[in-house]
C-alpha cells in the first residue's frame, strides 16, 4: 500500500473506505471485507451513525490494530459536548483514533477544534483534521490554531481540484482527503475521453484511472461502495502510474464545478441536528 507522510511524521494510505451512506450493517460488511481485501485506511464519523459497526468489523477482521488508519469526525452539535471524543472511542471500541475532524464549520466549531488539540495532546488522536472549512473557514482557523492540522477533507475530482485551497495547504503541509472522488456518480466526468483512452492503455476502468488521478495529485482517496467488487476495484489502482503528460492532460478537465454548494441556512441547521447513535 502506497502512503503519504503528514506533517506530523506520520504515514497514511493513499486509498482508504469510506463509510458516507452506508447502514450499520452495510458498514459492517463493506469495512471488514475491506480490510480482507487489504485496505488500512478506514473513515467513518458522528454523523453516519455507524461508528460502532465500523469497530465491529475491524475487531472482527483480527488485522492488529496498529496496522489501520481509522478516521473520524466529530459532528458540530458535539463541539461543546466535553465527553465527545471518549465517546466517540467507545462506539469504536478504541482507544484512540489515527485521524479526528471536526465535521462541519458550523455551530462552535472553535471549541471543536480545540477538542480536537486536547485530543492530540492526550493521545486519544495521532492526527487531527477539518472537513468542509474552505474560504474564510480557513482563513480564520489559521489565526487561532496552535496546532496545524493533518488533513482537510474537502470535496474535489478532475472538474473541481481545489486550486485555490491548495495554495493555502501547501504553505503548512496539509494533506487533501477527497470525497466526491468520482464527481457524485456524474457520468459526464466518467465518460470524459481521456479516461477510456487511459483505461484501454492501463486495463482500467475510467474510475480506476479516475482515483489513480486522485493519489498521483498527492490526494487521498476514500470511495465507499456496499458493493464487494467495487471495493476491490477502488483498491486495485496502485499497479500502474500515469505519465506527467497524462495528468497535464487530465488537469485540462478542470472546470472549478462543484456538485455540493452549503449554504449559510445549512449550517445553523447542522448545528442543531444531534445524530441517533448505534445502539450497543
Amino acid at each position: 500500500m502506497e502512503t503519504i507522510k503528514l506533517n506530523n511524521n506520520i504515514d497514511c494510505p493513499v486509498v482508504g473506505l469510506g463509510t458516507f451512506m452506508l447502514a450499520p450493517g452495510e458498514a459492517y460488511n463493506s469495512t471488514l471485507e475491506a480490510l480482507k481485501m487489504g485496505y488500512r485506511l478506514i473513515d467513518t464519523a458522528n454523523a453516519y451513525v455507524n461508528e460502532r459497526s465500523v469497530g465491529r468489523a475491524m475487531k472482527d477482521s483480527k488485522v492488529v490494530r496498529e496496522d489501520i488508519f481509522l478516521s473520524t469526525k466529530i459532528w458540530a452539535s458535539e463541539y461543546e459536548n466535553e465527553n465527545a471524543v471518549d465517546e466517540t472511542l467507545e462506539r469504536l471500541g478504541v482507544d484512540y483514533v489515527d485521524l479526528l475532524y471536526i465535521h462541519q464549520p458550523a455551530g462552535n466549531w472553535l471549541a471543536g477544534y480545540r477538542m480536537l488539540e486536547k485530543a492530540y495532546k492526550d493521545g486519544k488522536a495521532k492526527s487531527i483534521g477539518i472537513s468542509n472549512f474552505e474560504g474564510k473557514y480557513i482563513e480564520e482557523l489559521q489565526t487561532k490554531w496552535e496546532i496545524v492540522p493533518q488533513f482537510i477533507q474537502v470535496e474535489a475530482h478532475p472538474y473541481f481540484t481545489q486550486k485555490e485551497l491548495r495554495q493555502t495547504l501547501n504553505q503548512y503541509d496539509i494533506k487533501l482527503m477527497s470525497w466526491y472522488p468520482l464527481g457524485h456518480g456524474d457520468k459526464a466526468l466518467i465518460e470524459e475521453p481521456v479516461f477510456a483512452e487511459l483505461g484501454k492503455k492501463y486495463g482500467k476502468t475510467s474510475a480506476q484511472i479516475i482515483l489513480r488521478w486522485h493519489t498521483q495529485m498527492g490526494f487521498v482517496v476514500i470511495p465507499g461502495s456496499k458493493n464487494v467488487s467495487h471495493i476491490q476495484d477502488n483498491l486495485d489502482i496502485l499497479d500502474f502510474s500515469l505519465t506527467d503528460d497524462e495528468m497535464a492532460e487530465i488537469a485540462n478537465l478542470d472546470k472549478e464545478q462543484r456538485y455540493y454548494h452549503r449554504t449559510d441556512e445549512q449550517l445553523v441547521q447542522f448545528a442543531a441536528w444531534r445524530p441517533t447513535f448505534e445502539s450497543k
